[in-house]
């Protein structure tokens, strides 16, 4: 797909799909500029028909009777002052996903003020994201119209900014194939081969640790989550180094459960299904490696993933087990299907000793968090308050919703004690976020900030809505790469 601009006076009826994105207001003053002549006439007599007055989240399309120009599709952001980057975002989405949906491969998107730099990068981000499904399993349909669009033009948008804004929805996309992809075809071993594969697209760095390596390394926390399984761990650390000197140095953490069973402790069937998806944040931070790669920032990136699965077999961690992490220090198990905050816990450990700037690990972590927030919106826990709002001013950019919980106090802490380990792996029911959050805390380094997104429940969309498709979300990647490219 090629995302690309041009002046005002670009002629959009040379393209099957004229797009415009209108202002709310009386349907006789909805902007149709690109249009010309009786088509112009034509269109305008149909949004008075149809009383279409622009409103945030409104659609309409026309089909024409031109030999060149095939659609019309006018998408609402609402008034003018209150339009934000994520209704621009939103209508992109669906202009170009009409567009699709018809077969039609090439379109012109028009809005107002389209060199804003945030407008023409959300734009972009809602085009890209328009054309993405996962279907690669499933039988052609004849009556399936849908096409990947592969030339839209943005007339008059900002080029560098339509350029970041399609390389982070392209990031994105991304994320979600991996994810979506079922844990017989992405193992913890075939999710390595991903990372090297996209090392060897981008010239990135690639250490590959396998279990051996693993075990020298003393990771037994991470070891132990991926003794039950016959698919061995991989532990996958990329980095990417712009050229010349680097501002610093930020460290992405993801969780890479390729699947989890909950082990032992194993979940009811219909909590297994979409478990796939527990390698999100992994398949996240792979994303925003490879958006900051190909943006060019100037920051060094670290990716790091230790990617394992989490089954139940006779060779499996138990309830009751004490397992000695990295940083020294020891675990009692309560609950195996806690079992992200174990590899997470060695990550972490490494990416301290890495000494970054700062850490940020992304994981589908806790139902408790999802219990809270809702399956949009994800948690943000930090030990810097200061870096804590960096993330959430990333977040409102990217149109990803996080809410800050607190880690302050001292009650649920002392949950996480055990009289046997230095710690349990689990605290009670109830703020079972927030006792995830202090224990994987527990493992980084108190001087570097750190945040913890809990991205459970919001990873997956079993009901389509905005621009996000059934499936996997990739939701966090475009969080990652904008916080970098911002820094």
């Amino acid at each position: 797909m090629t995302i690309r601009r041009q002046d005002e006076g670009f002629n959009a009826e040379l393209l099957p799909v004229i797009g415009i994105i209108a202002d709310e207001g009386a349907p006789e003053t909805i902007s149709l500029d690109p249009l010309r002549g009786e088509m112009r006439d034509f269109c305008r007599r149909v949004v008075v028909n149809e009383k279409f007055r622009g409103e945030a989240g409104s659609l309409l399309t026309i089909a024409l009777a031109d030999k060149n120009v095939k659609y019309a599709v006018i998408a609402g952001v609402g008034a003018e002052d209150k339009v934000t980057p994520e209704a621009l975002r939103e209508a992109a989405f669906a202009v170009t996903r009409a567009a699709a949906s018809r077969g039609q491969r090439a379109l012109s998107i028009t809005m107002s003020r389209g060199g804003d730099e945030a407008r023409s990068r959300a734009a972009a981000e809602g085009a890209v994201l328009a054309a993405y499904r996962f279907n690669k399993y499933l039988a052609a349909d004849e009556k399936d119209k849908f096409v990947k669009p592969e030339d839209i033009v943005i007339v008059d948008g900002n080029e560098r900014a339509l350029a970041e804004g399609a390389i982070m929805a392209e990031a994105q996309c991304f994320a979600r194939d991996l994810a979506n992809e079922p844990a017989n075809v992405i193992t913890p071993e075939s999710l390595a081969q991903k990372a090297r594969e996209l090392a060897e697209e981008l010239g990135l760095k690639c250490d590959i640790w396998d279990e051996k390596r693993i075990a020298d390394e003393k990771m037994g926390a991470y070891l132990a989550v991926a003794s039950g399984s016959d698919n061995p761990p991989r532990f996958i650390h990329l980095s990417y180094e712009p050229e010349g000197a680097a501002k610093g140095h930020i460290a992405l953490v993801g969780k890479g459960l390729t699947f989890d069973s909950g082990g032992l402790d194993i979940k009811p069937a219909d909590f297994m299904t979409t478990m796939k998806g527990d390698k999100s944040g992994a398949c996240a931070v792979l994303g925003a490696i490879r958006a900051a790669a190909l943006m060019k920032l100037p920051w060094k990136v670290s990716a790091i993933v230790a990617a394992a699965e989490n089954m139940p077999s006779g060779g499996a961690y138990r309830p009751d087990d004490i397992l000695r992490a990295r940083s020294g220090k020891t675990i009692e198990i309560n609950n195996t299907d806690a079992e992200g905050r174990l590899t997470l816990a060695d990550a972490l450990a490494y990416a301290s000793e890495l000494k970054p700037d700062m850490i940020v690990d992304v994981a589908t972590l806790t139902g408790a968090c999802a219990v809270a927030l809702g399956s949009t919106t994800a948690g943000l826990f930090t030990n810097n308050d200061d870096f804590g709002e960096k993330l959430l001013k990333a977040s409102r950019a990217s149109g990803e919703r996080f809410w800050k919980l607190p880690m302050d106090d001292p009650n649920l802490r002392k949950q996480l004690k055990s009289p046997f380990a230095d710690l349990v792996n689990c605290g009670a029911r109830y703020g079972g976020a927030i006792t995830a959050a202090m224990f994987l805390e527990a493992f980084v380094d108190k001087d570097i900030p750190w945040a913890h997104l809990d991205i459970a429940a919001a990873d997956f969309v079993k009901k389509p809505f905005s621009y996000y498709v059934d499936g996997a979300s990739g939701f966090g990647t475009r969080t990652l790469a904008e916080l970098i490219r911002e820094l």
